[in-house]
């Protein structure tokens, strides 16, 4: 099945030398909690430019953004986009001016050395990669499932959005960013940036939020996201599955 690759502007040469930069792309929609305790990390941990991409918030977020962003010295910018996370992350890789691009959801955190640990990796020769991933619950079943995560995503080369997935800025243009789908944006992305090479698989975790496996219960959650992503690779549209995610969530 066809995807159609979301439109996004030619891109700038990296810098000839020097250490390259690292831009964080954020989409959000109603995450002012998230905001307002990720930034401030965010903003200490060396990274080049933060974008936090807005796709309609009304509970105040783009004003913690904005007020964060005036004590930032530039690193910290604003971007508002049509919703959804594609476009949303689509919209800030453009925006970016730095040589990598660290694309990340409110609900994962960072390690303090996650910049270097990319720039590591991608000098190794990768131009992507993805974070191990841990979930901040502390049920038993949480560490069965993120270690089968991390496991799947090294076997088969693909990575989540809840991996921290980064890559480098020119790259991503040329296969013309996230497709404009409504889910398995990140599976789409993974399989194109397959055909350039394996992902650098960084073995320091992320902790990313278990709330979707709260939520939902841990074994209908994950029988979820097992029939959804099986659907996909059968070529269900992705329109048709965020509907039944959706429904089911």
């Amino acid at each position: 099945m066809s995807r159609v690759p979301a439109a996004v502007p030619a891109p700038v040469p990296e810098p000839e030398s020097g250490v390259p930069g690292v831009a964080v792309i954020m989409p959000v929609l109603d995450e002012a909690p998230a905001l307002a305790a990720r930034l401030p990390a965010l903003l200490d941990y060396g990274f080049d430019e933060i974008i936090v991409v807005d796709g309609g918030s009304r509970d105040g977020g783009p004003a913690i953004v904005a007020e964060l962003a005036g004590r930032s010295g530039g690193r910290l910018t604003l971007v508002t986009a049509p919703a959804g996370r594609a476009l949303q992350m689509n919209a800030g890789a453009a925006r970016a001016r730095a040589a990598l691009l660290l694309f990340l959801h409110t609900d994962t955190v960072l390690r303090a050395d996650a910049a270097g640990r990319i720039r590591t990796a991608l000098a190794a020769g990768h131009d992507w990669g993805r974070f191990d991933v841990r979930l901040d619950g502390r049920r038993w079943a949480y560490r069965v499932i993120e270690r089968l995560m991390n496991l799947r995503s090294r076997l088969s080369g693909i990575a989540t959005g809840d991996q921290a997935i980064f890559v480098r800025r020119v790259l991503f243009q040329e296969l013309g960013g996230y497709a404009p789908i409504p889910l398995m944006e990140d599976i789409d992305l993974s399989r194109r940036l397959k055909r350039h090479g394996r992902p650098a698989c960084i073995r320091s975790p992320v902790l990313t939020s278990a709330r979707r496996w709260e939520r939902g219960g841990v074994a209908r959650t994950v029988l979820l996201m097992w029939r959804l992503r099986l659907l996909y690779w059968l070529g269900a549209a992705p329109e048709r599955l965020a509907r039944r995610y959706r429904v089911v969530r």
